[in-house]
């Protein structure tokens, strides 16, 4: 869980001098200065979502060092057509699934659309819950310039802050509607000057979402923080994707920067094709699979 601490300034990212190998969660936590060391070591690291525990598990055991409990929730698990619909009580309980299934990575809450729309005292009520409740050690905000107020206050209650900028799926009622941003020079100089009204207000990390290469370097070269990219090309410090669509969860229907490592939806529906038949066919279930008789002591005795 987060600790409350003094409000500081982000640290600044200038050399590689001094910096450690990518930091392993199998072996300890993972910390901010872990972080700011990779990305001061040009060291990328990976990001991936999770909402469950043995998803979470899973990605721990894999070495990655850092999780986000992403309102992406609400598509790829609900089935919403946007990010909007996802309570906060679920993205808490969740959150602390996520924990319980990887105790020493970077967590990073993400704060949904139903507690931004609410205000900032709102937001900043969630975000304690998000630390005292699902032991997150950030909380990830979609924002413009306008929101450095907001990360003020968060930095204020001792709450970590990832300023989320570039494509804003919050702000859009649909993924028809989800669109790269930043791709022209006038649309780079607003980002730039929103990161940097963001991390002067203390945010302490930035996330881009679908911006160009162009963007990303631009803001990494304008900020002194780490910089996580979501399809923002290879400028940035650490990246993030969906978990299911790396995984292939719904096949090939998924971001062009998404790298689809995996086609676990066809091996699911392998599976649950099998199940089915073996039932049909009385394959299933087999001896194997049924519960036998306790052996009881005989009580008929001769007369």
């Amino acid at each position: 869980m987060l600790a409350a601490r003094r409000v500081m300034m982000p640290t600044k990212i200038t050399s590689d001098a001094d910096a450690p190998a990518p930091v392993d969660p199998r072996r300890r936590r993972v910390t901010l200065d872990d972080i700011r060391r990779m990305a001061r070591a040009k060291a990328p690291f990976a990001m991936l979502t999770a909402y469950d525990y043995p998803t979470a598990a899973a990605a721990q055991d894999a070495g990655v060092p850092s999780l986000l409990i992403g309102d992406s929730m609400g598509s790829v698990v609900l089935g919403h057509e946007s990010t909007r619909d996802v309570p906060l009580d679920l993205m808490l309980m969740l959150g602390e699934a996520v924990r319980r299934g990887a105790p020493h990575v970077f967590l990073v809450g993400d704060m949904p659309y139903e507690a931004m729309r609410g205000g900032d005292a709102a937001v900043v009520a969630a975000a304690r819950r998000f630390r005292d409740e699902a032991g997150c050690d950030a909380v990830k905000i979609e924002a413009t310039g306008e929101h450095a107020a907001l990360v003020r206050s968060l930095v204020s209650e001792g709450v970590t802050t990832v300023a989320h900028l570039g494509l804003r799926p919050q702000m859009v009622e649909s993924r028809d509607q989800l669109r790269a941003q930043a791709r022209d020079a006038d649309s780079i100089r607003a980002l730039v000057s929103d990161a940097r009204r963001l991390v002067s207000a203390g945010a302490e990390l930035l996330l881009l979402e679908a911006v160009p290469n162009e963007a990303a370097s631009a803001v990494v070269e304008a900020t002194d923080v780490p910089v996580i990219g979501c399809g923002a090309g290879p400028a940035c410090h650490g990246h993030v994707v969906v978990t299911h669509d790396m995984l292939g969860v719904f096949g090939p229907r998924v971001p062009r920067f998404v790298p689809v490592l995996a086609d676990l939806g066809a091996e699911m529906r392998r599976a649950m094709e099998q199940y089915v038949q073996d039932i049909a066919t009385r394959r299933y279930p087999a001896p194997q699979h049924v519960y036998g008789m306790r052996k009881q002591p005989r009580t008929d005795q001769p007369d």
